[in-house]
């Protein structure tokens, strides 16, 4: 095949992975998937010479790659607060968000958290990324029935974040029963272990 074929194809995949990271949710993958469209880009843009377009995306690379350090320490930066379900920020946030909550939770209705007495809001800085809700059993095990991170932030630090705050209340296990297999397979990565229809996570 042509060389110059070939450099033509090399910066079209450039081109398609940066289009690509554009529509992703998750800013984490928006970031990695950008700044490898933008690292061949770069490379295609010295090859034909064009020394601008090469400046510009080596300059996204170099963003993108501050930002995805500032992601790896997000942690430091989230917030827990504890709320009232059925109120404020609870309610408006699950009914912001009820219709990709009910791809996750597809047996629960939003109404129906409004008596359960255990909710909390995870922050990062003071901008909402997830949120969590149930009712508490035994005095240390909370029931879950949404447990929701916010689609920029499906990483898994929002669930290590929560799980590794809530002992702080008296939390010491977390229950969650039903659930779509596309939330079935974060419960597994995020350590919780089956037991018949139930899934549990001891904190």
């Amino acid at each position: 095949m042509d060389t110059r074929i070939l450099i033509e194809l090399f910066g079209y995949l450039g081109s398609f992975l940066v289009v690509i990271s554009m529509l992703m949710t998750s800013v984490k993958k928006l970031r990695i998937v950008n700044t490898i469209g933008s690292s061949i880009f770069t490379i295609y843009a010295l090859i034909i010479r064009s020394y601008p377009t090469a400046l510009m995306n080596l300059c996204l690379v170099i963003i993108n790659i501050i930002q995805l350090i500032k992601l790896s320490r997000a942690n430091t930066s989230f917030n827990l607060v504890k709320a009232a379900a059925g109120t404020g920020a609870v309610r408006y946030l699950l009914d912001y968000y009820a219709e990709d909550i009910k791809i996750y939770f597809p047996e629960v209705a939003i109404e129906d958290t409004d008596s359960c007495d255990t909710a909390f809001i995870i922050l990062l800085e003071s901008t909402p990324a997830g949120v969590m809700v149930g009712n508490m059993r035994d005095g240390d095990t909370v029931d879950m029935k949404i447990d929701y991170a916010l689609p920029a932030y499906r990483d898994c630090s929002v669930g290590t974040f929560l799980y590794s705050r809530l002992p702080e209340y008296g939390i010491k296990r977390l229950t969650l029963s039903g659930g779509a297999r596309e939330h079935e397979v974060y419960m597994k990565k995020m350590g919780f272990v089956r037991s018949g229809d139930t899934y549990i996570k001891e904190l």
